[in-house]
């Protein structure tokens, strides 16, 4: 999914070259990622040098490109660090939209190609330092700390409110969401009522808070032409349990990662650690419930999204497929 184009091609180029010295002749739309709130494009020189360059919609702090730059300097080498501007910043700021520029790395995310084995276990052997990074301490006060936020539970339970009152539409994409949802309204309310009772029942735990990316899926992960792999997409680092991150892997997001063996190679990378299962439980159904909410608002409430609204369709429904996030969701052990 991509948003609707905020800025001028021009204006963009424009942004480039005064603002980062990066002289553009040509600037591609990327239909790349889920976020409607931003765009992605590449950006080629006349000396062919690519840059991708990431749009979103809101003032957005530095903190996800610093913890960039401070994994990268600490040896991490599966992390891609921002390009700066003329002023030593890591984002740029226009309008209500921020900039963020990579060099731009040609491949394939893991949605779109399977990893490895030897990938596997540098996928477990990163996110382990990941999680085992000491933040410094004026940095950790800036990231998002854990509060296990009713929000999306709320905001999921709102749908039945939304549905009760015999709403009604002519969009054929949201009649059809509308009945799945009617159908399936048993196992969406108890995972919104599993989420509940999990996150009540950890924050009594006060378990170790580590550095997470947050959104570690296989789409977020990147394979290159030469095998190297990148862990992508930093927007929304927070201070939470590590199973924040580990509950992607075996999640089975899109359908994929979902494998045993899977897990096996991960594990033997990131290497021994206890698993709070009852946490992970909680991420995995905490994460669908977020889905359904997001769905849901976009495809109920709007009718923006034009093509990509049955493709959006197409992955609500996928959750509740054999395999899918929702089985996996229930079937992990407490």
């Amino acid at each position: 999914m991509v948003a609707k184009q905020p800025i001028s091609d021009q204006r963009i180029i424009n942004c480039l070259n005064t603002n980062y010295g990066i002289k553009v002749t040509t600037l591609t739309l990327i239909p790349l990622g889920a976020d409607i709130d931003a765009s992605v494009y590449k950006a080629q020189t006349d000396d062919q040098l690519s840059y991708f360059v990431k749009l979103k919609h809101g003032f957005h702090n530095d903190i996800g490109t610093i913890i960039q730059q401070l994994l990268h300097d600490a040896g991490i080498q599966q992390i891609i660090c921002p390009i700066k501007t003329n002023y030593d910043q890591a984002t740029y700021h226009i309008d209500d939209f921020t900039f963020i520029v990579y060099p731009f790395i040609k491949g394939q995310d893991g949605f779109s190609r399977d990893l490895t084995n030897d990938q596997w276990i540098t996928l477990g052997k990163t996110l382990r330092q990941v999680h085992g990074f000491n933040v410094p301490p004026l940095i950790k006060s800036k990231i998002k700390q854990e509060s296990y936020s009713s929000k999306w539970r709320d905001a999921a339970r709102s749908i039945y409110t939304y549905i009760d009152t015999e709403q009604r539409t002519d969009d054929p994409t949201a009649l059809k969401l509308l009945t799945f949802i009617k159908e399936h309204r048993r196992v969406i309310q108890s995972l919104v009522n599993r989420a509940e009772q999990l996150g009540q029942n950890i924050q009594n735990q006060s378990p170790e808070f580590v550095l997470c990316h947050s959104d570690i899926h296989a789409g977020n992960v990147l394979i290159t032409d030469d095998e190297s792999l990148y862990i992508v997409d930093w927007d929304q680092p927070i201070m939470a349990p590590k199973e924040r991150d580990l509950m992607f892997i075996g999640g089975g997001v899109a359908n994929v990662w979902n494998n045993s063996r899977e897990e096996e190679l991960f594990y033997n990378g990131y290497g021994a650690t206890a698993i709070n299962r009852e946490i992970l439980a909680y991420y995995r159904s905490e994460r669908i419930v977020e889905d359904i909410a997001i769905y849901s608002r976009q495809l109920l409430l709007t009718t923006d999204g034009g093509a990509d609204r049955e493709a959006m369709y197409k992955q609500f429904i996928d959750m509740f497929e054999p395999k899918g996030v929702v089985e996996i969701a229930f079937k992990t052990d407490l």
